[in-house]
């Protein structure tokens, strides 16, 4: 597999975008992944579990064998294709779609996860969306409250949903960004709902560490995802990831690796931490 440096010119007038739709097809499955059962027996909620980053996640643990419920907005194309991924390796996928920027809908999306899983040992939560913006003069209240709703509000309603499900060994795993640590220009609000979820990690590790559940989080760098292509030109589509240390974005599968390790026994000691992925930055 050759993850490329750059890519055609392309844009999607909606998000979340439709991963079917685009040039070329992210990578979300490495067949040469060796696979140790690692999750075995395991149940896994992944919100934005349908496309991008969420799909690999999936794949990778049905391949470790899991069980996984995916929930998503309204991507139903790109949902099906992650159900008949995970069950042609012989694993279950429960789809939900929810709107999770309520906590009623976040409640609902995990008792129904619960009770098709029949339990929950692994919560992570994956799913957000961006709008760049050249100042923060044009970033209305609208997109700011959406932002911070999809972004951090879901997962903080889908974690507190979650955690009465959830027993000792037990993990939660964030996804936060790389603009969370750097900051960016064009992504003020995103990248402040991205800090938000970095320090919420570390406070809920700290909450639950005597229940013995870990919390941790992934800080990825440009993926070649769906929101990519939704949120950006197609001008900064073309040269996307360029410009880090790798000089080239990554694929979702090479994302999927680090959050089977935060959701097996092989990370019991870690909790509290921001794991980055990110071609090549350095994060002090």
């Amino acid at each position: 597999m050759h993850p490329q440096n750059t890519f055609p010119p392309q844009h999607q007038n909606r998000q979340p975008g439709r991963e079917a739709e685009m040039n070329p097809p992210p990578q979300y499955d490495n067949p040469s992944y060796k696979a140790a059962g690692k999750l075995a027996g395991k149940k896994a909620i992944i919100t934005g579990g349908d496309s991008g980053i969420g799909r690999a996640i999936a794949i990778a643990y049905a391949k470790e064998g899991a069980d996984v419920a995916i929930v998503h907005l309204c991507e139903n194309s790109d949902a099906q294709d992650t159900v008949r991924a995970v069950e042609a390796l012989g694993r279950t996928c429960i789809q939900i779609q929810a709107d999770l920027r309520t906590e009623d809908n976040a409640v609902n999306a995990v008792n129904l996860a619960v009770t098709q899983l029949g339990a929950i040992n692994i919560l992570i939560n994956n799913a957000a969306v961006q709008y760049p913006q050249n100042s923060i003069l044009d970033i209305t209240r609208e997109q700011l409250a959406n932002t911070f709703e999809s972004n951090f509000f879901s997962c903080f309603y889908v974690t507190k949903a979650a955690l009465p499900h959830l027993s000792r060994g037990g993990a939660i795993i964030y996804t936060a960004s790389i603009t969370a640590f750097e900051g960016k220009p064009t992504l003020i609000d995103y990248s402040a709902t991205k800090g938000a979820i970095v320090s919420f990690t570390r406070s809920m590790a700290l909450s639950l560490m005597e229940m013995g559940i870990r919390v941790n989080a992934v800080a990825p760098g440009p993926v070649w995802t769906p929101l990519i292509v939704s949120s950006f030109s197609p001008e900064v589509v073309q040269t996307f990831g360029s410009t880090s240390p790798m000089q080239r974005a990554a694929q979702p599968y090479e994302l999927a690796p680090t959050y089977v390790f935060l959701g097996c026994d092989d990370s019991s000691n870690i909790s509290g931490q921001i794991f980055h992925v990110n071609s090549g930055t350095i994060i002090n």
